[in-house]
């Protein structure tokens, strides 16, 4: 697998969506301008207050979460590839009135360009499935972490990426551990799917022990390892809302799950 391509089409694909997602009721711009809050209960129960503490996002998109964590008091910089969302995470930024960094990179490499060190890590939804292999990324997040700092994860469980979900219903197509690229081609994003634009998308799924064994492995100890039934987002089909969260129609499996994790 010709790695630099397939990063290469993600960038492309993520800049051509990034307008579309800003003005998507998905992620409700004006509803977020106005609580300047897009963050869900599981990250906010997980890191408690932040004020005064130092924040690495790692692949913020167009920094609408960042910039929830800055509004509480975090000193927050944000990575991710897509320069088109970069550009516009900074924009919201000065919109708002909201300090916050913005750096344009690989997630892989961003020890290359940030060398501070941050009392928090923090990834969300959708961002691991972008990564071939899982070592660079828990070795980049020690290599950036202060000594005693932690790191937090809130995902999709892979259980979910098991399905191929152009096909409908959806059929159980990959395998758990999924070692292969998984390429997809469709027109709009889970954020605008009626919308024209194409996306090309090379994934990967990884299993639960593949995401803790390359934390471990990276000298972090690990102290929160969940899963949930209930996703604060309609991304899956059948999806039944109940108490401000989507569960699976028939429950059979969870749709997230949480990894806290505290450098040795």
């Amino acid at each position: 697998m010709d790695l630099h391509k397939a990063f290469a089409t993600n960038k492309e694909t993520w800049n051509a969506r990034t307008q579309f997602h800003y003005d998507s009721h998905f992620y409700d711009k004006f509803a977020f301008a106005k609580a300047k809050n897009s963050l869900n209960h599981y990250e906010q129960e997980a890191l408690g207050d932040v004020l005064g503490k130092s924040m690495l996002h790692l692949q913020c998109h167009f920094g609408q979460d960042s910039l929830s964590w800055a509004h509480k008091g975090a000193v927050v910089t944000g990575v991710d590839i897509s320069d088109t969302a970069i550009e516009l995470a900074r924009q919201l930024s000065q919109e708002l009135s909201i300090p916050a960094d913005f750096v344009c990179c690989n997630v892989l490499d961003t020890s290359q360009y940030i060398q501070q060190k941050f009392d928090i890590i923090f990834t969300s939804y959708g961002t691991i499935g972008w990564l071939p292999d899982l070592k660079p990324w828990a070795t980049m997040i020690a290599q950036c972490l202060q000594p005693g700092g932690t790191f937090y994860m809130v995902e999709f469980h892979p259980i979910a990426w098991m399905f191929d979900y152009q096909t409908s219903p959806p059929q159980m197509t990959y395998p758990y551990a999924n070692t292969g690229v998984i390429y997809e081609d469709y027109k709009g994003s889970y954020a605008s799917p009626d919308e024209s634009f194409q996306s090309r998308e090379y994934c990967w799924n990884h299993s639960l022990s593949e995401v803790v064994q390359a934390l471990i492995d990276a000298g972090l100890q690990i102290t929160t390892l969940s899963e949930h039934d209930g996703s604060p987002y309609n991304v899956f089909p059948n999806m039944i809302s109940k108490s401000g969260l989507f569960y699976l129609e028939e429950a059979l499996y969870p749709t997230i799950f949480e990894v806290k994790a505290v450098l040795q």
